[in-house]
C-alpha cells in the first residue's frame, strides 16, 4: 500500500530521471560526432515515426541516396561520393535520430509507470511534464535546423545549430535538478545566503559559454586562428567585423571565435574564485565545498581541452571530448547550484 501514497521524495524517481539525462547526454556526444563527420544533412526529410526504421534494401538505400543528391552539400563538397561513403554518414545521422527516439521512450513509459502508481512527487509533476514538452520540442527544433541546410546552405545554419545544442543542454541541466530535487525531497528552510545566487550567476555564465561555443561549431570556427593566445598573431581577428552586426555576432569565424575565448577567460576566472572561496567558506556544508573545487577544476581541463582541440585544429576524438566536459561542466555546475540552496 505505500507504493501508491504519494510522498515528499522518491529514489526510484531520481534514478530514472539520472538515466534519462545520462540519455540525453548520450545525444549530445553523438551530435557532436554527426556535426564533426559533416553528416547531419544525410537524412533529408523528417518522419518522426516511418524514419526509425533505415533503409533495408539496394533499392531503399538508391532512394535514400538519391534524395541526397538533389542538395547543395552533395553537388558543392560532396559530389562523386560512393554509396559506401553516404552510408557512413548516413548512420550517423540515423543513430542520432534514432537515439533521440529512444530517449524520449525512456522518458515517456516510466512516466506514465510512476505517475499511475503515485509514486512522483506532486511538486515535481508539472515540471515533469514541463521537461517532456521541451524534450518534444527538441524533435522540432533538430528538424528546423536540418532544413537550414537543405535548399541554399552546404551546412546548417550556425544559429539553429545553437537553438538545438542549446536546448539539448538546458535538459540535461533541469534533469539533474529534478532528479536530485526528487532524491532528496523539498528544501528545508534556512538562512539566507549569497552563495546560491554566486552559484546560479555561475551556471548562466557556463551555458551562456556553451551557446557561443555552439556558434564556433557552427560556423566551423575552430579550424582558422588555430594558434594560442592570440588570433593570426593579433588580440583581434583581422576579420572580426561582418556587414551587419548579425552577421558579426552569429557570422563571423573570427568574431565567435574570439568571443567563445573572451567568455571563457571570464568563467574561469570566476569559477575558481568561487570554487576557493566555497573551499574557505564556514557557511558551506563540505559537499558544497567539494563540488564547487570539482567545479573549478573541471572548468580548468576544459580550458586545456579547448586549447588542445583548436591548436589542432579539431579531430574527431578531441571535438567530442570538448563537448563532453562541457557537458560534464554544465552537470557539476547544476549539482552546486542546487546544493548551495540547501545550506
Amino acid at each position: 500500500m505505500t507504493s501508491f501514497l504519494r510522498s515528499d521524495r522518491s529514489k526510484p524517481v531520481a534514478v530514472w530521471l539520472f538515466v534519462v539525462a545520462a540519455f540525453v547526454l548520450a545525444m549530445v556526444i553523438v551530435g557532436g560526432a554527426t556535426r564533426l563527420t559533416d553528416s547531419g544533412l544525410s537524412i533529408t526529410e523528417w518522419r518522426p515515426v516511418t524514419g526509425a526504421i533505415p533503409p533495408l534494401s539496394e533499392q531503399a538505400w538508391q532512394t535514400e541516396f538519391a534524395k541526397y543528391r538533389e542538395i547543395p552539400q552533395y553537388q558543392q563538397v560532396n559530389r562523386g561520393m560512393s554509396l559506401a561513403e553516404f552510408q557512413t554518414i548516413y548512420w550517423w545521422e540515423w543513430g542520432h535520430r534514432f537515439l533521440g527516439r529512444l530517449t524520449g521512450l525512456v522518458f515517456f513509459a516510466p512516466f506514465v509507470w510512476f505517475a499511475i502508481r503515485r509514486e512522483i512527487p506532486r511538486r515535481l509533476t508539472w515540471r515533469l511534464v514541463g521537461i517532456f514538452v521541451l524534450g518534444a520540442l527538441q524533435g522540432a527544433v533538430g528538424w528546423w535546423m536540418v532544413a537550414s541546410g537543405l535548399t541554399e546552405r552546404v551546412s546548417v545554419a550556425p544559429e539553429r545549430l545553437t537553438v538545438h545544442l542549446g536546448l539539448a543542454f538546458a535538459l540535461l541541466s533541469l534533469l539533474v535538478w529534478t532528479a536530485l530535487d526528487a532524491w532528496a525531497g523539498g528544501a528545508r528552510q534556512t538562512l539566507p545566503s549569497p552563495w546560491g545566487r554566486r552559484a546560479a550567476w555561475l551556471l548562466a555564465l557556463i551555458y551562456f559559454q556553451i551557446l557561443l561555443g555552439a556558434l564556433v561549431a557552427g560556423n566551423d570556427a575552430g579550424l582558422v586562428y588555430n594558434d594560442f593566445p592570440l588570433m593570426g598573431g593579433r588580440l583581434v581577428p583581422e576579420d572580426y567585423a561582418a556587414a551587419t552586426l548579425w552577421g558579426t555576432l552569429a557570422h563571423s569565424q573570427g568574431a565567435v571565435q574570439l568571443h567563445h575565448r573572451l567568455m571563457a577567460y571570464l568563467v574561469t576566472g570566476v569559477a575558481v574564485a568561487v570554487g576557493l572561496s566555497a573551499w574557505r567558506s564556514n557557511y558551506l556544508h563540505r559537499e558544497s565545498k567539494m563540488l564547487g573545487v570539482a567545479l573549478a577544476a573541471a572548468v580548468l581541463l576544459q580550458v586545456v581541452l579547448g586549447v588542445a582541440t583548436l591548436m589542432a585544429r579539431v579531430p574527431l576524438s578531441l571535438g567530442i571530448a570538448h563537448q563532453l566536459v562541457a557537458a560534464l561542466v554544465l552537470g557539476v555546475a547544476t549539482a552546486f547550484a542546487w546544493r548551495t540552496r540547501r545550506i
